[in-house]
């Protein structure tokens, strides 16, 4: 019996949906009206006119923002919600974009497209939203609208987290030659950037020091970096994952004026040991002997 009933709605929804379809003439001057409405709403916004905006909404409509969960019932409810966002919000201007516009009937339809906010004090905000438009005594109401929950941009931490393991102090040392390199990490300030120190010292005594940041690059959506030593050298790289390696491909300019490359390459082994390689080393133009793979600890 359930199946039947079921089978009868979809068929007769169908049937409904093809018999107005084939009426052309009604289905333009619709959209068109539905569209001004669109126009006049923003206005209003844009006016921050929260009681002309109101009577664009049915007495009983729904707004339903998915992102806060948030659900305001009524048209007087809309107005006080609006009155309220526009107190906060003092210099807010809407743009809409209509992506489409679908009828199921002569007298309702469904609407798609993106808002976007603007503000000289904030960032602009764009949402997706469906709104759901009744007919009434000749009139498009607004019934239900929703804001699609947008997914938030990772944060520069998320984007570094893989290199969360590098914080601490690590000592590489050369017993043959008795020189030892000691580096640390730390986190800066909200996690946004790693800064990483070093110095390398011969039988006790700095021959060289360093400092590098690490971060994320929002614009070429990469892991960066920026490296300077005490001589006067500095270098940009950009670091990308291969499986547990990491590949840093730096270009810079050494202390004499001479630009110089090379790929270091780092391999976790575990949370204490890592180990360290650099290749394809240039300076001036000429090619330089790689160095060989290195074992680096956890002090």
């Amino acid at each position: 019996m359930k199946r039947t009933v079921l089978f009868l709605l979809v068929v007769g929804g169908a049937l409904t949906s093809r018999a107005w379809c084939q009426q052309p003439g009604p289905l333009p001057a619709a959209e068109a009206a539905i569209r001004a409405v669109d126009e006049s709403y923003t206005q209003a916004f844009n006016n921050h006119d929260a009681r002309a905006m109101a009577e664009f909404w049915s007495p009983d409509a729904v707004y339903l923002d998915r992102a806060t969960g948030d659900q305001i019932t009524g048209r007087a409810g809309i107005a006080e919600h609006l009155a309220h966002f526009f107190k906060h919000q003092p210099d807010v201007k809407l743009r809409l974009s209509v992506d489409s516009i679908r009828f199921l009937s002569p007298n309702l339809a469904i609407e798609y497209g993106t808002a976007k906010t603007l503000s000289p004090r904030a960032a602009p905000d764009e949402v997706g939203y469906s709104a759901v438009y009744v007919k009434r005594e000749g009139r498009w109401l607004l019934d239900r609208v929703t804001d699609e929950a947008s997914e938030a941009a990772p944060t520069h931490y998320q984007q570094l987290k893989a290199l969360e393991w590098m914080v601490g102090r690590w000592v590489d040392r050369d017993k043959e030659d008795n020189i030892t390199i000691t580096t640390e990490c730390n986190w800066t300030k909200n996690q946004n950037f790693l800064t990483r120190s070093y110095t390398v010292a011969t039988q006790g005594h700095i021959d060289m020091s360093g400092m590098q940041i690490v971060g994320w690059d929002p614009v070429r959506k990469n892991i960066c970096s920026w490296t300077f030593d005490s001589d006067g050298g500095f270098a940009e790289a950009t670091w990308t994952r291969k499986g547990n390696q990491w590949f840093i491909y730096n270009k810079g300019v050494l202390a004499d004026g001479r630009p110089a490359s090379m790929v270091n390459i780092v391999k976790q082994l575990d949370k204490n040991s890592f180990t360290w390689q650099t290749v394809d080393r240039t300076a001036g133009g000429e090619m330089l002997p790689n160095i060989d793979e290195v074992v680096i600890e956890r002090e």
